[in-house]
């Protein structure tokens, strides 16, 4: 009997073996390489320096085709042969942009690399934590199915000692109903933590593309150094995007403000007339004129400069809310680690001490099948209460790293 007890009391949480196991380093390799999300952002960035080649380039120049002076009235009408100055023109234009436009298109490209490279880094960062999460949920979820089943099947034992015991009169028939009703209780959470499991499987799936990723390997280590994670927050690849933004904005001034200058440009022609007047050849330049600065150009260098101004306050405001983030953050570990703390030095040693002395007291004959099943139960749920806190500060320290931290570089 006390070794059937023991038994239903323990609850030993062996490692889960899967087809396809992957350590936690191994998952978040897994997913940079393969999270859809990322190459987009990577291709995104090859996108925009491809493109910023011809940013600063001129525009491509234009062929004129065209005939000039034929007659439609006088003596010579509709025979250019006899009027000198009918003529078949060839002639090649460029247009030239004045230098700061060209300067300026050039800083918006350079910007617009910086931003796509900029997503592609917080992209990468947010999949990192997603597939590190999922797989802290993985693995803690099936962790708490094993405690379950360790004591079903002590109890399952237990089970098939009531019908001896109830007609030897040393158990009441009241209690032989106790082990199916754990059994109940047990299988209403194991639906909970099996919906737990696969949820977080889809989501470790949906990052690595495994199709059944299982969990190998303990948890990492992650130690928080939260003063070496306050003075990297402006490294933030999240922040990194924002201050990108700002630097787009910044080029756009720029660029409005070249529109203030005067482009110019240049053309060469040549004009094939009849031999007895001959041919011809003709150039020009020509040069715009902003003459309208105060309806046209000013307007719009106006927006966007309050465009800058708004960038530059969307900038400082994520800043501060990340202050903000992750000071909530190390107050939820701290939080976190103080009630594991609590879990593992006080409340799983009570709850072991009470099934212990439950199973002494019913071996006895002083305590009720019904008690020790309690009991035991309670242990079980103390150990299952700790491997939640084992999880809310594994969370923690994935999430605080991965987000503030240095751990999720380009791999």
């Amino acid at each position: 009997m006390k070794t059937l007890l023991a038994a239903a009391l323990a609850a030993a949480i062996p490692a889960v073996a899967g087809a396809m196991p992957l350590t936690f380093s191994q998952a978040l390799d897994r997913a940079a390489g393969d999270a859809p999300t990322i190459a987009a952002r990577g291709l995104q960035a090859d996108a925009a320096r491809a493109s910023a080649r011809a940013a600063s380039a001129l525009p491509d120049p234009q062929l004129q085709l065209g005939f000039e002076g034929f007659p439609v009235s006088g003596p010579n009408a509709f025979d250019p042969r006899r009027d000198d100055f009918s003529a078949v023109r060839v002639g090649i234009s460029q247009d030239v942009p004045n230098a700061a436009k060209r300067r300026a298109r050039a800083a918006s490209a350079a910007a617009e690399i910086g931003s796509a490279e900029a997503e592609r880094r917080a992209e990468t960062r947010t999949v990192a934590i997603a597939t590190g999460l999922a797989w802290i949920d993985l693995y803690f979820a099936d962790r708490k199915l094993v405690a379950l089943d360790a004591l079903d099947q002590g109890i399952a034992a237990l089970a098939t000692t009531v019908p001896a015991r109830t007609a030897s009169g040393a158990l009441r028939p009241s209690e032989s109903a106790e082990p199916a009703r754990l059994r109940g209780d047990l299988a209403d959470r194991r639906s909970g933590f099996r919906a737990a499991a696969a949820r977080a499987r889809a989501e470790l799936t949906r990052w690595t593309g495994d199709p059944e990723p299982t969990t190998a390997g303990a948890p990492p280590v992650m130690p928080i150094d939260a003063a070496r994670l306050r003075a990297a927050l402006d490294d933030l690849p999240g922040l990194q995007v924002y201050a990108a933004s700002a630097a787009q904005a910044d080029a756009g001034v720029k660029l409005a403000d070249a529109e203030r200058r005067p482009d110019w440009g240049w053309q060469a022609s040549f004009a094939a007339r009849d031999p007895r007047f001959g041919n011809m050849a003709g150039a020009g330049v020509t040069i715009g004129l902003p003459l309208f600065k105060r309806d046209r150009q000013d307007p719009l260098a106006a927006a966007k400069r309050l465009e800058a101004n708004r960038a530059r306050l969307d900038a400082d405001a994520a800043r501060r809310a990340a202050v903000a983030a992750l000071a909530g953050d190390l107050a939820d570990h701290a939080m976190h680690h103080d009630r594991l703390q609590t879990a593992t030095e006080t409340l799983v040693p009570a709850a072991e001490r009470r099934a212990a002395l439950e199973r002494a007291s019913y071996a006895a004959g002083r305590a009720t099948l019904g008690d020790a099943l309690d009991a035991a139960l309670a242990l079980t749920e103390a150990r299952i209460d700790l491997l939640d806190r084992q999880a809310d500060v594994a969370r923690d320290a994935v999430r605080i790293n991965l987000t503030y931290g240095d751990e999720a570089d380009d791999r």
